[in-house]
């Protein structure tokens, strides 16, 4: 059977497995903001501020109503409402990431690839918070097999959100790609760190993009960081480059300080314009806009 085509029942179930997964990564992960619906709980309301992904990319008032929290949010934060295309690219990469959380997630924990589709997350426009009612999950006896599923669903709960943010973010198919190959990798790192972090490790914070819940990339210093070098290593063969619409590999490499520690690091494939919203902030570690030599100076601070 071709990855991402519709499967059998089998394959195809409502799992509480999965929903032990997503209790999981909630305690795991501090940035997903996300709150668990169970089968009795009506979805949430539009009449409360919540939005699906599928009205996102369908409905013109859910996608004005989630730009204008997105902006009332940064304005709050940081003193000022940004341009109106780094309101939107922001928010776009609080869901993508989100996203790739979520499906990626359960795939790193236990080989379950969640059938995820967009009318089953909804976003609260004034707190950008998710909620999220879990279907089911697909399973593949081959590595390679359950890889190309996670990216078939991926790519099917993002297509119709990216396309109705390419106005928006003034983003190109490639950038907006891009932008969900540079999201996949940095949530497996993520949940990686995050693992290390619970067995006992201590997390540095080396990327400067902590801003409104969103992820943070670095590594763990005090003992040795055998999930984040799992979580690396499953990023790189998840994204191995030529796994279109993602246009990029996940692309990691390790950078040495004169301590001798070795930090994981890769660079972007585009911008996530951090530094637009906060005008004072550093480019992130890994934006393409910062070298070698700066990161290595910023690392060995750490």
């Amino acid at each position: 059977m071709v990855p991402g085509t519709p499967l059998p029942a089998l394959f195809r179930r409502r799992s509480v497995a999965l929903t032990g997964d997503y209790e999981r990564l909630r305690g795991l992960c501090p940035a997903l903001r996300l709150r668990l619906l169970d089968s009795a709980e009506p979805d949430p309301s539009n009449a409360d501020d919540w939005w699906s992904g599928a009205q996102l990319a369908t409905d013109e008032r859910a996608l004005a109503a989630a730009l204008a929290g997105e902006e009332s949010r940064i304005a709050a934060e940081h003193g000022r409402a940004p341009r109106p295309h780094v309101t939107a690219s922001r928010l776009l990469h609080h869901y993508v990431w989100s996203v790739c959380l979520l499906i990626a997630g359960p795939w790193h924990l236990n080989r379950r690839v969640p059938a995820l589709g967009s009318g089953d997350l909804w976003l609260h426009a004034p707190t950008g918070e998710l909620a999220l009612r879990p279907r089911g999950h697909v399973t593949r006896p081959g590595d390679d097999e359950l890889r190309a599923e996670l990216r078939a669903a991926l790519v099917a709960h993002l297509e119709p959100v990216l396309a109705a943010f390419a106005g928006p973010t003034r983003r190109r198919d490639r950038a907006l790609w891009g932008m969900v190959t540079d999201d996949l990798a940095s949530a497996v790192w993520y949940l990686g760190r995050m693992l290390d972090a619970r067995a006992g490790a201590s997390v540095e914070a080396g990327d400067g993009t902590v801003a409104e819940g969103r992820p943070v990339e670095g590594r763990a210093v005090e003992g040795r960081a055998v999930e984040e070098d799992a979580a690396v290593s499953a990023a790189g063969a998840l994204l191995p480059g030529g796994t279109q619409p993602l246009p990029g590999a996940a692309d990691f490499r390790r950078l040495r300080t004169p301590d001798g520690r070795d930090h994981h690091t890769r660079t972007r494939l585009g911008c996530c314009l951090y530094y637009a919203v906060k005008p004072e902030a550093l480019a992130c570690l890994t934006c393409p806009r910062t070298g070698d030599e700066e990161r290595l100076r910023r690392l060995r601070r750490l």
